[in-house]
């Protein structure tokens, strides 16, 4: 027979000092509607839905890249690199949404694999830049492919005239944002 303690807990089995819910009827259980659905559909928030369109986005294009050993985060700073040479670290979390000290490890991952290098800044010597070398540029080119068919998948049913609005919205929401 266990003891109770004077707070009616049981001394002897610390686990049975967790109450746990009771289903009494399964049928009875709220399981919430797939994406798309309710208020996972046109019926929620726009920002849990621009969210829900990110993750799987986000997703779809680690599972892509992935098969080149290449993480999101990674593709959008080589895609940056390409864009806009010569960017410091600081300047490439800017441009990447990314955290500075991702970046830093993003940059050390890629300089060990030899798809960037880096080199001071012609005034500021303390400040490095960052540039793709060939087989940086030879990489990116794999990475795009893939992320090129995300992109088609994201536009796929919509007419040029949709996305093109779809586009416009998406920039004017990082942009009236950002300013707030």
């Amino acid at each position: 027979m266990d003891r109770q303690t004077s707070k009616g807990r049981n001394s002897k089995n610390p686990a049975r000092n967790w109450k746990t819910p009771v289903v009494t009827n399964p049928a009875l259980t709220i399981r919430p509607p797939p994406p798309g659905q309710g208020k996972r559909g046109e019926q929620g928030y726009l920002a849990y839905l621009l969210r829900q369109a990110q993750a799987a986005t986000r997703l779809t294009m680690e599972r892509a890249l992935g098969t080149l050993g290449v993480t999101p985060p990674q593709f959008v700073v080589l895609t940056m690199l390409r864009a806009y040479p010569g960017l410091s670290g600081a300047d490439l979390a800017r441009v990447a949404l990314l955290t500075p000290q991702t970046v830093g490890v993003i940059i050390r991952n890629l300089e060990r694999d030899g798809a960037i290098r880096k080199t001071p800044h012609p005034v500021h010597g303390r400040v490095l830049q960052w540039t793709l070398t060939k087989r940086g540029t030879a990489l990116l080119e794999k990475c795009r492919r893939h992320a090129h068919a995300v992109d088609r998948r994201l536009a796929d049913g919509l007419s040029p005239k949709a996305e093109l609005i779809v586009r416009r919205w998406l920039s004017k929401i990082a942009t009236d944002l950002q300013d707030s």
